[in-house]
């Protein structure tokens, strides 16, 4: 079962499961901070684990208003903490991010990397998140991972799932696809003078099926006693820096066209570079990367013009 008050998203991603697995996912349109409506929707049932990935995540609009992230994105983790406590239920991955390392200089990072100031709302978020589970975790018997996921991208290979916006993209590459696909206009690399090879900046793109991979993995490895402590953190990442001029030539090879792109200012909250040292989610997890970065420009695309065609057909 899912709960998700789609603030940002449609259910169309449940009939993509749906597609690809032959499962019914139910999903409870309920919002995570109100306790009452959450609890109730999952007592009485039986579950191996939690997976908490509710939450908003947009640099810019949380720099605009960060009042509404702090409120969603703290508040709905207390909540659904207090129904771990209070169900007694025995497993918890947590959605944690990069953004974590702040501007950090010491690359790739590590688990162990210390963290620098955040650069944004959104990271302070995943911050304050990853210190209430850590105080959390022990105070009580649920056993903890912390995943933080590098720049998730890409689409299933079956373009039956992926990434839409509600509202105007904040990242990187649903905002190349649809620019590509002219429902926007133009897009904008938001600065050229940073201190890396092409003046972008970089990142880490990881596809989304290969995060998706991690989590089973990181429940599995909760289910079956392979923790150590009752709180563990692993890096989501591919280990190879992208610049974002890169990451749009990679666009441009899958899918045979030229990007209207300019070169605008720097943007408040973006970090300058950030990779990963992912050994020990491979170690611990025997988790591996299975796409790279052209992987992940193709799934989007597919998905874009999936998109595109289904919005044909209902027209």
């Amino acid at each position: 079962m899912s709960i998700d008050n789609f603030i940002n998203s449609n259910d169309s991603s449940l009939n993509g499961i749906h597609q690809i697995t032959n499962k019914f996912v139910t999903n409870y349109p309920i919002d995570l901070c109100d306790y009452d409506a959450t609890y109730n929707a999952l007592k009485g049932q039986k579950f191996d684990g939690i997976i908490h990935f509710a939450a908003l995540k947009s640099v810019p609009d949380s720099i605009s208003d960060p009042l509404f992230y702090y409120q969603n994105n703290i508040n709905s983790l207390v909540t659904i903490l207090k129904i771990a406590k209070d169900l007694k239920i025995p497993n918890f991955v947590f959605s944690s991010s990069c953004s974590v390392y702040g501007n950090t200089t010491d690359l790739p990072v590590t688990e162990l990397t210390e963290l620098q100031t955040s650069e944004s709302p959104y990271a302070a978020t995943k911050q304050m998140g990853e210190h209430i589970i850590r105080d959390f975790a022990k105070t009580m018997d649920t056993r903890f991972i912390l995943l933080r996921y590098f720049n998730p991208t890409g689409a299933h290979p079956s373009a039956l799932i992926g990434e839409l916006p509600a509202d105007k993209p904040q990242n990187l590459v649903p905002a190349i696809t649809q620019t590509a696909a002219g429902i926007l206009p133009q897009m904008k690399v938001w600065g050229s003078d940073y201190d890396t090879k092409d003046g972008s900046c970089v990142r880490d793109f990881i596809h989304v099926c290969d995060i998706a991979h991690a989590h089973t993995l990181a429940l599995q490895y909760l289910i079956n006693d392979h923790q150590t402590e009752p709180c563990e953190i692993f890096n989501l990442g591919t280990g190879v820096g992208v610049t974002v001029l890169e990451a749009i030539k990679s666009f441009e090879k899958v899918s045979n066209l030229k990007l209207n792109y300019e070169i605008g200012p720097r943007r408040e909250g973006d970090v300058i570079a950030i990779y990963a040292n992912n050994t020990k989610a491979k170690e611990l997890l025997n988790w591996e990367c299975k796409y790279v970065i052209d992987d992940m420009m193709a799934t989007a695309w597919a998905w874009q013009q999936k998109v595109m065609e289904n919005k044909l057909q209902v027209q």
